[in-house]
């Protein structure tokens, strides 16, 4: 393995979550990571004072630019948009539950889409790897005190949004478990006492699969939505697994991704449910 290899393998996994934070695609975020390894490998070494910063700089720049393109793209996108999942195992390894409950829930990924790509930028590398405003001030190519006003406007745009998650993984878990048997046996009023009486549904088919085009608001239509879902696809095969570090339900039909569901909870009440079932975003979900 050359010594640029191995100083990029050092850092891949920290360079794919400032990737995928930015971008709230896998796909994206991979192809950012391999065009930040393409002129890696093109650098001579001996020119590069510091090889993290160098690829943490060039991850978040070609980031920033793909997200200004993904933003003309989502305007445009059929239904409601909803940041691809990270589907992990039920019950993973420590280590491997350490790197998924460092990925930010649905819910905040989403909440992230109202910020610029240089105010998302500078605001996660400030909250989610609590780098100096000079370090960021490097990496994104802009004056210190730029960075600090980026970063107050991100806050400012992300006060008034509700809680994106109050409940500890058992207490979701038994939520989500409670959720889904009312669904499954037509339980309207126990799935209506559950959702917070505001709830919102949010289902992301792409336009290659049937799904609502807009958000479904309020507990007793959520819980409408529900228990049609659970009428309509009886074939579908329940697996608990971990969604952007939560717990979550991969459904699958005829042993093929078909569904990923997620929730949002505040106050043991459920605030948000997403539903993704466009087949582009389970592609690299495993059923295994």
């Amino acid at each position: 393995m050359s010594e640029a290899l191995r100083a990029f393998e050092a850092q891949r996994s920290r360079l794919q979550r400032i990737a995928y934070r930015m971008l709230g695609t896998r796909r994206d975020a991979e192809d950012v990571v391999q065009e930040a390894w393409l002129r890696f490998s093109r650098v001579d070494l001996s020119e590069v004072r510091e090889p993290e910063a160098f690829l943490v700089r060039t991850v978040t720049r070609l980031a920033i630019d793909a997200l200004r393109a993904a933003k003309v793209r989502r305007a445009d996108y059929v239904g409601q948009w909803l940041p691809e999942p990270v589907v992990g195992p039920a019950a993973p390894a420590p280590d491997e539950m350490v790197a998924l409950g460092e990925e930010l829930s649905l819910a905040f990924l989403l909440l992230l889409e109202r910020l610029t790509p240089h105010e998302r930028a500078v605001f996660l590398l400030r909250q989610g790897f609590d780098l100096a405003f000079a370090e960021i001030a490097e990496v994104v190519g802009k004056s210190e005190a730029a960075c600090r006003q980026l970063d107050r406007r991100a806050r400012l745009k992300l006060k008034g949004a509700p809680p994106t998650e109050a409940a500890g993984d058992e207490a979701h878990a038994r939520l989500l478990a409670s959720f889904l048997a009312a669904a499954r046996d037509g339980d309207l009023a126990g799935l209506t006492r559950l959702l917070a009486a505001d709830a919102v549904a949010q289902n992301d088919g792409g336009g290659v699969v049937t799904a609502a085009l807009r958000p479904i608001v309020g507990a007793d239509k959520v819980a409408r939505m529900m228990i049609g879902l659970a009428r309509r696809d009886p074939g579908t095969t329940l697996e608990w697994r971990s969604v952007n570090g939560r717990p979550g339900v991969l459904f699958t039909l005829g042993g093929r991704p078909f569904a990923v569901l997620a929730i949002d909870v505040e106050a043991e009440r459920i605030r948000r449910v997403f539903l993704l079932v466009n087949p582009e975003k389970l592609e690299r979900v495993a059923t295994a």
